[in-house]
């Protein structure tokens, strides 16, 4: 994670990266593992569709037919500061006529990277490509050297090696498609998404491959500004290797950023039913009764007069909130007397669920309250903590979850999920380490 540290510094103060990913060479074997079924159907395909009507009067007997493809070997490894290697072998088996068939190895060795195209979306390339053909077994009565020169040219001639290269990459299951998904923007409320957009292209470490993303809000379909990030987003270096296939780290300020998209989108203004009647307080501030002369149930309307603000610290996460409440009476005629200044320090719940971050406001560990205005005389700090307290305790944090518990969707390609994952907090970021799960198709 160290060459995170210097590509996650930012080149430009709008163009800074607050969150990025590692797939280490575990996660490559894994993408492997799962591409090598595909990469087979794929083969099977091209490589056995029936050949093109030959004009020349060979008798269709001795043409050669590919009758069975099988990938033996299927690996993706990691080049460190180039890209990765592909390697493939391949055993097909080539029948001439009834009694003769053949095994011949068909072997490829590609150089991937991946690129930033103009458009700004992530594309494979294939760098290098070498396939080679050799002949493994034959069953034919007949010399075996003789028959391979008679056939060997024709084996040639029906698989296009050269097309088999240019189309190297999509013998992977994550192609272009699947790497522009990674782009594709994700709602978080009816009015509020994310999109995480690549900086640059990918390096190519030891540890794995690392990309670094900004993340951008929009509201309404408005891109927001969002706060500036006073410091670039780092991270230190782990004591060992991770067995994980992907690593994810989010810096403070993505979550500092997330709040303030919700506080622009007013999902963060919350409207609380308090279990006090104007009555009930009329007992307690007398100048209440001249006010309304019916009894009515007591709500709260709390708006955001501020940005929240969020602060990681080792194994503990905490946002800040800042409201003011109208505290009043009605539900259809809203009749506002009190104002009050509502500062909540809570303790902030990280959990992974598929491919979605799931925060939750968990407990409250501060509530601040002070008067900003009132129609009904001076009312003491400690009466007001002691009517509103316990409505704000128990259902700031319930409604803030109502807008959250759809969670945040992590940064991710079409087709996989996450498990085995562990969410770790540090100073001024967050460390996500995740296997890869390749969804089931339903076809």
């Amino acid at each position: 994670l160290s060459i995170l540290l210097s590509l996650l510094v930012p080149a430009h103060t709008t163009r800074s990266p607050d969150c990025g990913g590692i797939l280490t060479p575990s996660g490559l074997r894994y993408l492997a593992e799962v591409s090598k079924p595909h990469a087979e159907s794929v083969l099977r395909q091209d490589l056995m569709a029936p050949p093109a009507p030959d004009p020349s009067p060979i008798s269709p007997s001795s043409r050669n037919q590919i009758t069975s493809v099988k990938v033996d070997k299927f690996s993706l490894t990691l080049i460190p500061d180039t890209g990765m290697r592909l390697s493939i072998e391949v055993d097909l088996g080539i029948t001439s006529a009834p009694s003769t068939t053949k095994e011949i190895r068909l072997s490829i060795l590609a150089d991937l990277h991946v690129e930033m195209n103009p458009e700004g979306n992530l594309e494979l390339v294939t760098s290098d490509c070498k396939p080679t053909l050799e002949e493994v077994q034959s069953t034919e009565e007949m010399d075996r050297s003789a028959s391979h020169k008679s056939s060997g040219s024709d084996v040639d001639k029906q698989i296009n090696v050269e097309k088999i290269c240019l189309e190297v990459s999509k013998l992977l299951l994550f192609p272009n498609e699947r790497l522009m998904s990674l782009a594709a923007p994700f709602p978080i409320t009816p009015s509020c998404q994310v999109q995480y957009l690549p900086l640059a292209a990918p390096m190519y470490s030891e540890q794995g491959i690392i990309i670094s993303l900004q993340t951008t809000f929009q509201v309404a379909g408005t891109v927001i500004p969002l706060p500036v990030s006073p410091v670039p987003f780092s991270m230190p270096e782990p004591a060992s290797s991770s067995s994980s296939h992907l690593i994810l780290a989010f810096s403070k300020h993505f979550y500092t950023s997330l709040f303030s998209a919700l506080e622009e989108s007013g999902a963060l203004n919350v409207s609380l039913l308090s279990s006090l009647t104007t009555a009930t307080l009329a007992e307690r501030i007398t100048q209440m009764g001249s006010l309304f002369q019916e009894d009515l149930p007591v709500v709260l309307q709390a708006v955001t007069r501020s940005s929240p603000h969020v602060v990681l610290e080792e194994d503990k996460a905490i946002v800040k909130l800042f409201l003011t409440a109208q505290i009043g009476a009605g539900s259809s005629l809203f009749q506002s007397f009190l104002s009050v200044n509502v500062d909540v320090t809570a303790r902030l719940h990280l959990n992974v669920t598929d491919t979605r971050m799931i925060i939750s406001v968990a407990a409250i560990e501060d509530i601040e309250l002070s008067l900003a205005a009132s129609d009904v005389g001076p009312v003491l700090a400690a009466l007001l903590e002691e009517l509103f307290l316990p409505t704000i305790r128990e259902e700031v944090p319930a409604q803030i979850n109502v807008v959250l518990r759809q969670g945040v969707f992590l940064p991710h390609i079409a087709g996989f999920t996450y498990t085995d994952v562990n969410t770790t907090i540090h100073k001024d970021y967050v460390l996500i380490p995740c296997n890869l799960q390749l969804e089931a198709r339903t076809r």
